[in-house]
């Protein structure tokens, strides 16, 4: 049976919860404290028993840490694990880690980096399959207008997000 860890930290957006898989991949994030809400958004393959609760989660915390101090480069190899349910699923969050702190795109533009330009309800739903939103940033993904769009943990999180790394 798999072993998932989990750590939740406090971030101005609220508390931040992190499930990883025994290889420290992480599986399932949010900004959020319940856990098993979290772990539902894992695919059951990827799941296993009930996880343990830990102090942090080493290099993955101290990432997140340096993020939220200014380094928002901290969080673009940490390493994920999740689902993909499909070629162009993978590819499309594979392209979403590349987009840069600061530089938010619109899903019309994110449909095209993702190589299929007119896709773009699979870029959205990209976007909201995202088990591991913030790793992968999902909330760099904007509406045509620059309106917010949906964000799974809230659009004051995603504004936060946002913020944060366009002042920095």
């Amino acid at each position: 049976m798999i072993t998932l860890d989990y750590a939740t930290m406090p971030t101005p957006a609220g508390p931040l919860t992190i499930v990883a898989g025994p290889d420290g991949r992480v599986r399932a994030t949010g900004f959020t404290a319940d856990v098993p809400g979290l772990v539902a958004l894992i695919h059951p393959t990827l799941r296993g028993g009930e996880p343990r609760e830990r102090a942090d989660l080493g290099d993955v915390t101290a990432k997140v840490r340096s993020y939220l101090d200014g380094d928002l480069t901290a969080i673009d190899d940490v390493a994920v694990h999740q689902h993909t349910g499909g070629v162009f699923m993978a590819h499309a969050w594979e392209v979403m880690r590349r987009i840069k702190a600061g530089e938010p795109v619109s899903y019309t533009r994110f449909a095209e980096l993702s190589g299929r330009p007119a896709a773009v309800r699979a870029a959205a739903a990209a976007c909201a399959r995202n088990a591991v939103a913030f790793f992968v940033p999902c909330h760099r993904v904007l509406r045509t207008d620059q309106r917010l769009g949906g964000y799974r943990w809230g659009l004051d999180v995603k504004r936060w997000l946002l913020d944060h790394e366009a002042r920095v």
